[in-house]
């Protein structure tokens, strides 16, 4: 004889395992996708009207000129100079060398970068890049008005 088996009662459960695996499958698609979509697009930066920034108390400013070629021209002054440069440097080795060692030297200086328009966006953040790492902190862009 055989003993009585008991029949179990459906579960009003919602089995939420494989609503898990899709989503873990979407993310994965998502996180291998969002990288491709960013690269190759072509746009044209907005030209911006905006004014200067105030400051109280004067400080040390290099200002800093990308030329199409790669050279790189600064001056260091109290303010904003854009019309004659000082310094010349043919590489961006030399260029960083020379503005992290004006810059260690007083800690609270700023520097503002203008390339030419027809400069490399390489060049521009490759000089982002080495100022950035020999320690410059305080680094702007400047712009012309449209």
């Amino acid at each position: 004889m055989r003993p009585a088996r008991h029949k179990r009662k459906p579960k009003a459960e919602m089995n939420v395992v494989p609503y898990i695996d899709v989503m873990l499958v979407l993310l994965v698609i998502f996180m291998v996708t969002a990288p491709m979509l960013t690269q190759g697009i072509q746009i044209e930066l907005p030209k911006v009207a905006s004014e200067a920034l105030a400051t109280d108390d004067p400080q040390s400013i290099v200002t800093l000129s990308v030329e199409t070629d790669g050279t790189y021209h600064w001056n260091q002054g109290d303010t904003v100079e854009t019309e004659e440069y000082a310094h010349q440097a043919d590489s961006l080795e030399d260029m960083t060398a020379r503005i992290t060692a004006l810059v260690a030297a007083r800690p609270e200086t700023q520097v503002f970068i203008r390339a030419d328009s027809q400069a490399g966006y390489g060049l521009v953040v490759a000089g982002m890049a080495a100022l950035q790492q020999g320690g410059v902190t305080q680094l702007g862009l400047i712009t012309e008005a449209p």
